[in-house]
């Protein structure tokens, strides 16, 4: 009897211990990627690239690597693991190519265990149709994670967006995913910012509806229908360092409810993770080149933040050898099927450097050589001697097309997959559907030439590193203290060998001028009038000075006597440039000019306050704002005369009454 009374006792002292006792924690592990942009090998150069050879390059990034982190990560913890990815997964070197019959990328993200990923803006490059197929592609060939979308909005109207619709619906893209994991509800979701939905041209007629009141709808629901215990957010949208411009930061912000952001799109590293409210937002770099791993608990009330890392993908990680076989088939393929017929192969050595070419928001070596090789090879290709007008004067190039640096590395060696690279983007318009920008070709006058390098100048610096542009043909001095759009101070036409002449550029000067550009490029340019409240406007014409409606309609034709146009392609343009450099040293391998080694002089800011430096060879802008100014000054002294006048009426009237 006693016995049976201690243990009544003890257990009723054991059950209320334990019901005191706190919870235990729920914890959960997200691994996250963003904008790894089809780069499956490390690079740069990926000549360079020993993904089972620890230490034995200086390489970034490559999947195989990621692959092995997420299997690290996953044997490291007992707990649930996501590995997540925020879109742009497509796009960015020669593995994208067949991307459209193949579906590399989509499939490598399922073999190498991610559970959710979202759309980003490249993943439309490729218009409607080429993303239904890239879907289908990847069912058929094993698969993909799960795709989590809800900006899509379709036009019932337009029955071209129908089969990206009909594919969502085949494959299974959702608007968002629950996984019930360890007990823990998890809702996921994707949506799309509005940058990268203004940064998506070939979408059309798919568009994106607003990120916060997409986010608001599917937050209530995993919330109140779903009753998901944590709610993340897979956001195309970014980061930015003013927190007003930043669009994830916002969406903290104005909607309530999500637990986790991970964000893409804006390409720049965050060691550590921004908290608005009680919203996490972790953004990875860009190109694999980092893996960010976000371990959190899930309470009853909100989610605590326990540990957060990034870890660098470079040769420290020995690579996983089932990813990387499978990359190394992708690669036979691509030789095989696309580059083979263009007599290349993907490590086929084109060229040599000694030096690094690298790309940022300033007249760079190598902005300077892919500018260079459109405006030679639209010449090469499409003009004659005879007629000057046909002569190509001045090629452009924006930052935000050129995606990879050139790097020497151990040898100096370039490749085609390495060049390939830095400039990799676009597809074919109307009924060419190859994969590439197409280069075009119009005229504008020396006025509208002097409003495009303004983009630079005025756009740029509000709009941000895409917008920085990379000339050739010219070379331009700008003060940057000038009125806005009106910053460009003077003009020179030419080219470093054949030299520079004095450019007008006034309003007297009706000669057309020919310029070369992708199609991409020239998409914006009503946008940028707009923009700028028509300062900017720039009307691509013809060679008999009237305005082109169509931008394809002005393709330059690279073989006149098929039928129809044979687009001349940016990429292949940029090959075909640096091969036709002379080999200097004998080796059989062309070697880069020294004049792609340091800056030209092309884009040369002169800052300056002194007056008459202000307002030199003013145009419509600088006038206006004289205007202003003058008209502000006259009613200051207006304003001030009357004020004046009043007081010494009213004192006059004072001293009058008092003799009275």
């Amino acid at each position: 009897m006693k016995l049976l009374r201690l243990v009544i006792i003890f257990t009723a002292i054991f059950f209320s211990f334990s019901v005191n006792l706190p919870a235990a924690e729920k914890l959960l592990t997200i691994v996250h990627t963003n904008d790894l942009h089809s780069h499956l090998q490390g690079f740069s150069p990926e000549i360079d690239y020993r993904p089972f050879d620890a230490g034995a390059d200086k390489t970034l990034g490559g999947w195989s690597r990621i692959a092995a982190v997420i299997k690290k990560t996953r044997k490291e913890r007992k707990n649930t693991v996501l590995v997540l990815d925020s879109g742009d997964y497509t796009m960015g070197s020669l593995f994208h190519m067949l991307v459209r019959e193949e579906a590399f990328e989509l499939r490598l993200l399922k073999a190498m265990g991610y559970d959710a990923v979202t759309l980003g803006n490249h993943e439309f490059d490729l218009k409607p149709a080429g993303l239904a197929r890239i879907l289908k592609a990847a069912k058929a060939g094993g698969g993909m994670p799960q795709i989590v979308f809800a900006s899509a909005i379709f036009d019932k109207k337009n029955p071209a967006g129908d089969s990206l619709q009909e594919a969502f619906q085949e494959v299974g893209v959702k608007d968002y995913t629950v996984l019930t994991r360890a007990g823990i509800k998890i809702g996921i979701f994707g949506i799309m910012g509005k940058d990268a939905a203004a940064v998506a041209p070939f979408a059309k007629p798919v568009t994106f509806g607003d990120p916060i009141e997409v986010s608001r709808r599917i937050v209530g629901i995993l919330r109140e229908k779903e009753k998901a215990d944590i709610v993340i957010c897979l956001s195309h949208s970014g980061l930015d360092a003013d927190t007003n411009k930043s669009e994830d930061e916002i969406l903290a912000r104005k909607v309530k409810g999500i637990d986790v952001i991970v964000s893409g799109h804006t390409h720049a590293p965050y060691q550590t993770p921004i908290k608005v409210g009680d919203t996490i937002i972790v953004h990875a770099w860009v190109y694999g080149k980092n893996v960010g791993i976000l371990d959190i608990a899930c309470g009853k009330k909100n989610i605590v933040l326990k540990n957060y890392k990034t870890v660098a993908i470079n040769s420290s990680i020995v690579g996983d050898a089932t990813i990387q076989k499978m990359i190394e088939g992708f690669k036979q393929k691509i030789n095989a099927q696309f580059l083979a017929g263009f007599g290349l192969s993907y490590d086929k050595v084109i060229a040599h450097t000694n030096w690094d070419l690298e790309i940022g928001a300033y007249e760079s070596p190598l902005g300077n050589m892919i500018a260079d090789s459109i405006r030679w090879y639209v010449n090469k290709v499409d003009s004659e001697a005879n007629d000057p007008a046909i002569h190509v004067d001045v090629a452009v190039e924006s930052n935000g097309v050129i995606r990879d640096n050139l790097i020497a590395g151990k040898t100096g060696r370039i490749t085609v997959g390495d060049l390939f690279r830095t400039i990799p983007l676009g597809i074919g318009m109307d009924k060419d559907s190859t994969m590439g920008y197409p280069l075009i070709s119009f005229y504008l006058y020396g006025y509208e030439i002097k409003r495009a390098l303004e983009i630079l100048t005025s756009v740029y610096p509000r709009k941000g590193y895409d917008y920085f542009l990379q000339i050739s043909g010219l070379r331009f001095t700008y003060n940057p203290h000038r009125v806005i759009f009106d910053r460009v101070t003077n003009i020179e036409m030419g080219g470093e060998e054949e030299g520079y002449k004095k450019f007008d550029y006034s309003q007297s000067n009706h000669r057309l001028y020919r310029v070369a550009v992708n199609i991409y490029n020239a998409t914006f340019l009503k946008g940028i009038g707009n923009y700028t409240y028509h300062f900017l406007d720039i009307v691509p014409k013809d060679k008999n000075g009237r305005p082109v409606k169509n931008l394809s309609d002005v393709r330059v034709n690279a073989d006149k006597s098929k039928r129809g146009i044979q687009e001349l392609k940016e990429w292949q343009g940029v090959i075909e440039y640096v091969r036709s450099f002379r080999d200097t040293n004998g080796d059989g391998i062309p070697d880069l000019p020294e004049k792609y080694k340091t800056k030209l002089g092309r884009i040369v800011s002169e800052p300056s306050w002194y007056p008459g430096a202000l307002i030199a060879g003013a145009t419509l802008p600088t006038i206006l704002a004289l205007f202003l100014i003058g008209l502000l000054f006259f009613a200051i002294i207006y304003f001030t005369v009357r004020i004046i006048n009043k007081r010494r009426a009213k004192n006059k009237y004072s001293s009058w009454k008092i003799k009275y």
